[in-house]
This record gives C-alpha cells, structure tokens and sequence, in this order.
C-alpha cells in the first residue's frame, strides 16, 4: 500500500464469497440478542460530519506512548519484549489497585492503544491503575521470533511472562485486539487457575478477534492459497530474496493489510498513516511466520474459562479480518456477565477507529470486574476504599 494509497484510508469492496451473507445473518443476530439481553447488547453508529472533512487526528502523535517509561520482559525461550507502563491517579507510593494489560494484533504494536493510553489516564485520574503495554514478538521493538515460535500458543506463554514480571500482585485484567485476543486465549487454554475467582485475572476484553474460523469468512480466507504458503518456505530458506521483494510479498498478502483497514466512512490520513507505518515496519519474516499461526487457530476451548470472568466482546459490523459472526460466537459462550459493543460503519481497527467505544468498554469492564471480585476474601487485592 502506497503513501497516498493510504490518505483514503478506504477499504477494498468485499470480494466474491467474503462473507456478506455471514455479517447479515450476524446483523439479523444482534437485533435479537439485544431484544432478549437488553443492556448487554449496544450498538455505537459514528456521528456523520458535515462540511469539509477534517482530519480530527491530525495533530495526534501516534508514537507518544513509547515515552511511557521502559522495560524489557524475557519471555521463557529468551526472547525480549519491549514494554511500557503508566501507572494513572495520584502521585506517591501507594500500590496500584489493578493492573490493566494489552496485547495488540497482528503487524501492530502498542502504538495501537494509543487513543485507549490517554483516555483511560484521564478516565482513572482519581485512582491508582497501572497500564501495561508491550510490543509482541517479532513486532514492534521487540527481538525478532523464529518460525518455530511464532505460534498463538508462545504469544500466550509470553503474555504469561507479561503478567510475572510487570504485575506480581492484585487482580489483573487483560485486553486484546485481534490477534491479542487470541493470545488471551491461549493464556487461558494453557492457565486456566489464573481466571475466576481464585485467579489473577479478573476480566477479559476482546476486541476484533475470533476464538475460531479466521478462514472461513471474510478476507481472512485469502490466507489459504499457494502464494502465502509459497512465501513461508521462502521465508525460511531464502529470507534475504524475500525482504528484496517487499513489493511483491506484500500484494501476496494483500488481504491481511486490506482487512486492518477503517470503514468506508472513516477519514483521518494520520490514523491511516500510522497503521501503514506499523505494517511496513514488521518485517516479512514476521508477517508470513504468522500466517499459519492465524490460520490454524482454533482456541475455542478457551472460553469456558474465560466465561468465569466479566468480559466485553468489542467488534465493528463490516470487520472483514474478524467478522462480526466470530464475535457473536464468543459472547454467547462468555455466559451473563459479557458484554457486546458494536460500532456501526467500524473495520478492523476499532481501537482507533471509533476509540470511545472500546475506552468506555474497558472502563466498564474494570468496574464490572471490581465489584465481581471485591469479596471479603479477596478485598486485600484493592485496600480500604
């Protein structure tokens, strides 16, 4: 995608058998969802503007949070992850009540939660939250990830470390878009004694994500074709050929940098900007090493245990990476305490595309997932208050 290919920030018309009959049936879905469970259900639509458009992000330093103060988190083969914390409220050297920690998707970086860094400080003024970010392997700042590792199983593992190393004590909830919801996922398939009551962590944001069948709809389906699976053994056995032709990889993949797209009616060349710039920044061997990570995934098992915690499950209605069905799917097996927020007109990069909607369902989350767990057994996690 070129520089002024990407000021339009529009994304391509769905292609033949993408899915469009799925996100009907998903729209037909949520009309009776929200007539049965009322409040957990909600739609967002986007506020049309009138006259000239204007870049409403244009003055948005979208490289900000890396000035979050640093650390390294050594995941459990070696690998080093780059990691930044903000801890909002009050100076002193009271603890943090919870800790907040998310896990961006694929080709991004934390840069992704920008609009959620600064409007959760805001939000938590008054109290003592700490927010974690970190880039995940081979993206981002942090080392590079061999083939072998880049699995959803390892980003699991690594979140493990995550959690370790930057939150050692109190309750913790964890937020994922795309493939970080995934590797909540896998966290949970692979330690599950960490959620529910007993556990560390005390809820569960979802956003554009899918536990299964990221090939079977939407555009996600152009992953299973001979020119990906051409590209992985090129990766492997002739890398330096393959960064040569960057070009010519990245039409390969044209379906993945088409779904981390914006809406139609979305406009703002410096979001659109910034998201070019972290694809063009991950390097090829990353992009196809995952390829066959996001196409085997299947971490449907994880949900039961992610049931036992409040969740919100966040998603805009014409994603085509994570269409709006594997969201519908997710939040009917997430049991009573889940959440649906939907943004209307919204792609696959809801988190800045409509950012309020998923800074309001976090916020809720965490009061949600206070008052599911500040139990007598449990009130040491958040002091006297």
């Amino acid at each position: 995608m070129s520089r002024s290919e990407a000021d339009d920030v529009q994304p391509a018309a769905p292609a033949a058998g993408s899915g469009k009959s799925g996100w009907a049936s998903g729209l037909r879905d949520v009309g009776s969802l929200g007539a049965t469970l009322g409040g957990n259900v909600r739609r967002t639509r986007r506020r049309k503007k009138s006259g000239t458009a204007v870049d409403p992000y244009a003055d948005v330093d979208f490289k900000s949070i890396y000035t979050d103060e640093s650390s390294t988190v050594i995941a459990d083969d070696g690998v080093a992850l780059a990691v930044r914390t903000h801890i909002t409220g009050p100076a002193g050297d009271l603890a943090p009540e919870l800790t907040v920690i998310f896990v961006h998707g694929f080709t991004l970086r934390m840069a992704g939660w920008h609009f959620q860094r600064y409007q959760l400080a805001e939000r938590w003024a008054q109290r003592r939250v700490r927010m974690v970010f970190y880039d995940q392997r081979g993206h981002g700042r942090s080392d590079p990830a061999s083939a072998a590792s880049s699995s959803i199983a390892q980003l699991g593992e690594d979140l493990a470390s995550v959690i370790r190393a930057t939150a050692p004590t109190g309750p913790v909830v964890l937020v994922g878009h795309s493939m970080g919801g995934m590797t909540i996922m896998a966290l949970a398939r692979a330690h599950p004694d960490l959620f529910g009551y007993k556990g560390r962590v005390t809820g569960v944001a979802l956003v554009s994500t899918a536990a299964r069948g990221i090939t079977e709809a939407g555009l996600g389906g152009g992953l299973n074709n001979p020119v990906v699976d051409a590209l992985r053994i090129s990766v492997r056995y002739f890398p330096r050929l393959v960064q040569a032709g960057r070009g010519i990889t990245r039409q390969a993949v044209e379906p993945v940098l088409v779904a981390a797209s914006f809406g139609p009616d979305f406009y703002s060349p410096a979001a659109g900007h910034a998201v070019e710039s972290m694809i063009q920044n991950t390097s090829i061997s990353t992009m196809v090493n995952f390829l066959h990570a996001l196409e085997s995934h299947d971490e449907s098992t994880a949900l039961p245990v992610l049931a036992q915690v409040p969740s919100v499950v966040m998603c805009g209605d014409i994603d085509r990476l994570t269409p709006l069905p594997n969201s519908l799917r997710m939040f009917t097996e997430l049991g009573d305490d889940s959440r649906l927020r939907i943004g209307e007109g919204c792609g696959h990069m809801l988190p800045m595309e409509m950012p309020e909607l998923v800074t309001e369902g976090i916020d809720n989350l965490v009061q949600r997932s206070r008052r599911a767990h500040a139990r007598p057994k449990m009130r040491w996690y958040w002091g006297a208050r």
